[in-house]
């Protein structure tokens, strides 16, 4: 946070330095929505079904495998340096790609090739960027911080897929990748602009006789030595497992069932999205709230209870008030959980921090949705929903009951 915002006691919603990144932050995620969009048409287009599905996942299996390691590259390197850096190549690459499509038609190749250049440099930028709120707010208004960055996310999501079908309309994929990477592109000078603070470490990464891997140990045992942050981790994996699956799977599945069809999943699915918006704007105006352990425990278990009753919903109406519930409850939950990581965590371990968690949820994503979908097909959409439920459940559980994290608050 600038020294004038700090002496003024500023929120960080009025804080024009938390702004910029903020509008960074907002530019690449739009620019990321249109490039998976730009990517899964320009693959079915010069593919089999099957080969597009293999362009769409191979992003996946770098950023897995890479993900610990960017977590100790942020560390070593900073964050900002590592978001920028990440920002450009993407920009360079994307748009290089839509060169390519314009002068020729080079098959699925590059695409490919694109896709694994995402996923290798996302396991670098996602613990980057995870980290780097810290550096541009104070400690105390990381919690408002964290509303604003699921604000942002949200609109990225509701603004970048039209965007994303303007630019194939106007020129096909070429286009839309063009748009893509100028998007990032813009988020590069707005990120050199913001002002990073100074946070005290207690203790060292990088140092000049570690390693890299006695580095990614030694954040390793900081998460697994913590009062906080390793409940915390198991909590975020039980929510992830138990809620990722049914709300992409299982909500097909249902909506088909029901007879709701393509447009009663896409108004549940809005429910869900204006729940999630809402939890965001609570935080981003409030810019704390009390028990903060406590609330992520009690939101999550809230939010595991919706989740298995949506299945028992029987008109589109009720399905979608019950997605809202969702939404907001897993919003605040999931906003108040990275907030509790930030808050808690020493700085000088922040981006490996954010990569475990960040392994952790885009590790069981790809788990649970095959596991779903099978389970669902065997016992159906209710039994599978009762039961992800209570799997979402035990994150809640695992947040009320040990000491060091129902107990956990933030800063003032």
């Amino acid at each position: 946070m600038s020294e004038t915002a700090l002496a003024a006691g500023l929120p960080a919603h009025r804080d024009t330095n938390v702004l910029r990144w903020l509008a960074a932050f907002t530019c690449s995620m739009v620019g990321d929505s249109v490039y998976y969009l730009a990517l899964s048409w320009a693959a079915v287009q010069s593919g089999t079904p099957s080969q597009a599905g293999l362009v769409m996942t191979a992003s996946a299996l770098p950023r897995a495998l890479l993900m610990l390691g960017g977590g100790v590259i942020a560390d070593r390197l900073g964050p900002r340096r590592v978001v920028i850096g990440s920002d450009a190549v993407r920009c360079a690459a994307v748009l290089a790609v839509a060169a390519l499509l314009f002068l020729t038609s080079p098959g699925l190749w590059p695409l490919a090739l694109l896709a694994v250049v995402f996923g290798t440099v996302d396991a670098v930028f996602l613990p980057a960027v995870g980290a780097l709120p810290a550096r541009v707010t104070s400690r105390d208004q990381l919690a408002r911080v964290q509303g604003m960055r699921g604000l942002a996310i949200r609109f990225a999501s509701v603004v970048g897929g039209p965007l994303g079908g303007l630019g194939v309309a106007l020129g096909g994929a070429t286009a839309a990748f063009a748009l893509a990477g100028l998007l990032i592109a813009v988020s590069v000078p707005l990120l050199v602009s913001v002002r990073m603070r100074q946070l005290p470490l207690h203790d060292t990464v990088g140092a000049r006789d570690a390693t890299a891997g006695q580095d990614l140990v030694a954040g390793l045992r900081h998460i697994r030595r913590h009062p906080v942050l390793a409940p915390l981790m198991l909590a975020i994996a039980l929510g992830d497992l138990g809620f990722v699956g049914p709300l992409n799977v299982g909500l097909t599945l249902l909506c088909d069932e029901r007879g709701w069809g393509a447009a009663g999943m896409g108004w549940v699915l809005a429910g869900f999205g204006v729940g999630a918006g809402a939890a965001s704007l609570l935080l981003t105006l409030r810019g704390r709230l009390p028990h903060a352990g406590r609330t992520a425990g009690w939101s999550i278990l809230a939010g595991s209870v919706a989740v298995g009753t949506l299945t028992f919903a029987p008109t589109v109406p009720l399905a979608v008030g019950t997605a809202l519930l969702i939404g907001l409850l897993t919003g605040l939950s999931g906003a108040m959980c990275a907030a509790l990581l930030q808050t808690h965590a020493d700085p000088a371990y922040l981006g490996r921090v954010t990569a475990v968690s960040s392994l952790v949820s885009l590790g069981l994503t790809p788990l649970s949705m095959p596991l779903s979908a099978t389970a669902i097909g065997t016992w159906g959409t209710g039994p599978v929903f009762v039961v992800s439920a209570a799997v979402c459940g035990l994150g809640g559980v695992v947040a009320l009951a040990v000491p060091g994290l129902r107990r956990a608050e933030l800063p003032r």
